[in-house]
């Protein structure tokens, strides 16, 4: 549609006031003065309650949005719905298994005929047999592509469910994983160990899943507690006795074990106060959990003050005779607490009473979603959608313009590592799939951690003593990044215009303890056919107790707590396609060169230092464990080197770094000796295998020593030049807290991402197709405005609906038959959220 654009003309900055007279009498100028005041009285009521006005006008709702300049009918925005999606298939091959299957499966493992013992995981004890988790197992490759490429019915890939089972009753307590199909449960359902994907056979049992057992039964307490609390009273100013009103709590560091011959920790004591990750004290014992049996655990050691005791006794002994060295506790009569929760306080800033800008799509939403399928379309983009236990969200067969780009982009492991002059934070290097970033989340909060128009999709997992649900545990959202994605201001035909910044995100929170993030992630889709897969992270550090001996570890951030040193880092997955599965590792670097030429010749010398560009194929797997060169000259790409675009260029897709693209900075500690080797690089490739599926697995974090996965053995000299290829890329932090850190870490400076972006994929920036773009020509009379052409798409006027009142709820539980679950209580959705870092003692 042609329209007019109006530069700004000299004359209208106030040159003709002084050229206007005054006309009229004085009652004209009273009856002007009085219809504008009563045109603004008459907008300000529309702006104010719009809603009611528009019932006053006999105004209905209606998706078909006036977008002309006349007020007067303006109707009301279309609804905040997501229209269906057409998936390519009617299945997901993906999706996490219902409420039914996991009830069939668990009643199935159950029945005598497996001869399994089993015992309900609500009631077992380290020494019984007990299921641990049950989720889908994902189908093969080829499988899935067999039945893509014909939708035969017959074709569907049979459905898996992987189990993971705590043997505590065996002669030799393990843990096995199986896989039970194919599923629906019938005659033909079948269960065998499921061992290909892993570089040993059985777990130990002291390896075994997080387990609140460990500190819950009795022996707990009355073997590491009771027989310090006289001393917690006098040096920590606290009380343990077991009750709900104990004044101070403890928390565990990890790994628990190097090789699986022992499970042992250190827990550190806290005050049991709101934000008590922030609230250490310097007291800490050294605990031995092996085993089966509570009554076999002890305690090793006490540390206090860089005091250490072998016993309880000898630690009390010192204690009463007076040779103990003593540090004054800091107790709530000395000073306020509450600076670690998140009650506002500081004076109101300007304007700050009204709220802020929100997004609206004032025509509808622009994306589709299938909820059943999971499945998510949006401007040539389609995807599907996968969640589970260890990782939470996986996004999966992701295609641009009816083509496959990416077969797998999934979240596989995240370890924070510490530093401290105690034992505590220096022992610490967690990795997080152990504890269930998938099962670690909630549902979020609606206009806080996704816009108010947000779709929101369910995730469910399977846990020890129930079924979680969360409607809101995956939100999609279309937003404008208040930029252009392109621009260019010019004089020639048909130069000058921008195209809209549009972008869709996918977004899943994952509170660990205490970090949040925001995997936490979140996938943005770009117009041009780029993929930004973004991390942020905020909620609580974990942070040490105070002392002059702890400077080269951290800033101090409050009397007696430091901000400890650590380093975060994520892998991801990328399993690209680019133009069919047959690709190859391109290595792109610049670098300087001095060259002559007989044309240099001139006032400048012979001589010109430039750069230039080496491509060069990466064959070999081992050459394929990649830390991005320095200064970022250069760039690593899949492409296909038998498909070319028009300009005779093999089609690609770079893997770009984004913000703060780290790896890990310790190498050798034994505590991650060989169980996170990827985090040693930016990325890697490999050659795709189905043994092979992810980088780390939830029984990595306690055998450092000897890890299920491996992956280094991933890389064995193979080829990987025209193969079906993975990149493993990392984002992460080197994070040095600081006082800004407290209550909460920022989500703006604690953030890295990476991008995958088409290299020569296209014959052109696809994003010139988009309608919401503007085209604009210059006047051809000096000082006429430019003529513009805004392809018909221009912005819509209507009242937007209502936000809806705020509301939030617990997770949803179902008990292990299926049946809706009695309301957990605080303490219960504590313990089951903030893990090894809370641990109460309970008699």
């Amino acid at each position: 549609m042609a329209g007019r654009y109006e530069p700004l003309k000299s004359d209208s900055l106030g040159n003709n006031a002084q050229n206007l007279k005054p006309r009229g009498t004085v009652a004209r100028r009273l009856g002007i003065g009085f219809a504008i005041v009563l045109t603004l009285a008459t907008l300000s009521v529309i702006r104010i309650h719009p809603s009611s006005l528009s019932a006053d006008l006999g105004l209905k709702s209606s998706s078909n949005v006036d977008s002309s300049s006349d007020n007067s009918a303006v109707k009301t925005c279309a609804p905040a719905s997501a229209p269906i999606a057409h998936p390519p298939a009617p299945i997901n091959p993906w999706a996490s298994l219902s409420l039914d299957e996991t009830v069939q499966v668990q009643k199935w493992l159950e029945h005598p005929k497996r001869n399994l013992n089993l015992t309900r995981g609500d009631i077992a004890q380290p020494s019984d047999n007990h299921i641990y988790m049950i989720e889908a197992y994902y189908p093969s490759k080829a499988d899935v592509f067999g039945y893509f490429s014909s939708l035969d019915p017959a074709a569907i890939p049979s459905r898996n469910a992987r189990i993971t089972i705590h043997h505590g009753s065996a002669d030799k307590p393990m843990v096995k994983d199986y896989l039970v199909g194919p599923l629906p449960i019938s005659s033909t359902t079948r269960m065998k160990p499921l061992t290909d994907i892993y570089h040993t056979e059985d777990i130990p049992f002291n390896a075994r899943g997080f387990d609140a057992r460990d500190w819950t039964v009795p022996q707990f307490f009355s073997k590491m507690a009771a027989p310090l609390a006289e001393a917690f009273k006098d040096l920590l100013g606290g009380i343990v006795a077991g009750l709900p009103n104990d004044t101070l709590i403890t928390g565990g560091s990890g790994p628990f074990s190097f090789d699986g011959s022992f499970r042992r920790l250190w827990i550190g004591w806290r005050r049991n106060t709101p934000g008590f990750f922030l609230h250490p004290l310097n007291l800490y014992q050294y605990i031995d959990v092996s085993g089966t049996d509570p009554s076999k655990w002890e305690q090793l050691k006490v540390v206090y003050n860089h005091q250490v005791f072998d016993t309880s006794e000898s630690f009390m002994e010192a204690f009463h005779n007076g040779s103990l060295q003593r540090i004054a506790p800091v107790t709530e009569k000395d000073a306020d607490l509450s600076w670690s929760t998140r009650k506002r306080i500081g004076a109101q800033r300007d304007l700050d009473h009204l709220p802020g800008p929100r997004s609206i799509s004032s025509s509808g939403l622009r994306f589709r979603v299938d909820r059943d399928l999971q499945y998510v379309s949006w401007m040539g983009w389609g995807l599907y959608l996968g969640f589970n236990r260890d990782m939470g969200l996986s996004l999966w067969d992701i295609r641009f313009r009816d083509e496959r780009i990416v077969y797998e982009l999934a979240p596989q492991e995240a370890i924070a590592q510490y530093t401290g002059n105690d034992p505590f934070q220096s022992t610490t290097a967690w990795l997080d799939r152990y504890f269930g970033m998938g099962l670690s989340v909630r549902d979020m909060i609606p206009g806080y951690d996704c816009p108010h128009e947000a779709v929101y999709l369910p995730a469910t997992t399977f846990a020890t003593k129930g079924i979680f649900t969360r409607e809101r545990g995956i939100c999609v959202f279309e937003h404008d990044s208040g930029r252009p994605l392109t621009r260019h201001l010019g004089y020639g035909e048909n130069e000058f215009g921008a195209v809209k910044g549009y972008e869709l995100v996918i977004r899943s929170i994952s509170t660990v303890g205490n970090y949040d993030y925001l995997v936490s992630f979140d996938y943005i889709f770009h117009l041009d056919g780029t993929i930004e897969v973004r991390l942020s992270a905020s909620g609580y550090l974990q942070a040490g107790f105070y002392d002059a001996e702890q400077g080269h570890y951290g800033n101090r951030i409050w009397e007696t707590t430091i901000g400890s040193l650590h380093d975060h880092v994520i892998n991801f997955k990328v399993d690209l396609d680019v133009a069919g599965t047959s690709n190859s590792l391109l290595k792109i670097t610049t670098s300087q060169e001095i060259i002559t030429q007989p044309w240099y010749e001139d006032d400048w010398g012979d001589e010109v230092i430039q750069q230039k560009i080496t491509r060069e194929y990466i064959d070999n797997e081992d050459d394929a464990l990649l830390r991005f060169p320095t200064n970022f000259q250069g760039s690593f790409a899949v492409v296909n080197q038998n498909e070319t675009n028009k300009w005779g260029v093999p089609r690609g897709y770079a893997i770009h770094p984004g913000y703060s693209p780290v790896h890990n900075t310790i190498v050798g500690s034994k505590r991650l000796l060989n169980n996170a080797n990827w985090a040693r690089y930016n990325l890697a490739v490999s050659r795709r295998k189905e043994t092979e599926p992810s980088s780390s697995s939830m029984w990595n974090f306690n055998l450092p020593g000897a890890p299920p996965v491996d992956f280094h053995k991933f890389f064995d000299g193979e080829s990987i030049a025209q193969e079906d290829l993975v990149a493993w890329v990392n984002v992460g932090m080197h994070h040095l807290p600081q006082a800004e850190d407290a209550p909460n870490t920022r989500t703006n400076t604690a953030a890295s991402s990476f991008f995958l972006t088409p290299v020569n994929y296209f014959d052109y920036d696809v994003s010139i197709e988009s309608t919401n773009a503007i085209l604009l020509q210059s006047p051809e009379k000096p000082g006429d405005p430019f003529s513009h052409d805004d392809y018909g798409v221009r912005p819509a006027h209507c009242i937007p609906e209502p936000v809806a009142p705020f509301e939030y709820f617990p997770v949803q539980i179902f008990d292990l038959d299926g049946k809706r679950a009695p309301p957990a209580t605080v303490e219960e959705m504590r313990r089951a959220a903030e893990l090894y870092h809370r641990i109460k003692m309970e008699l």
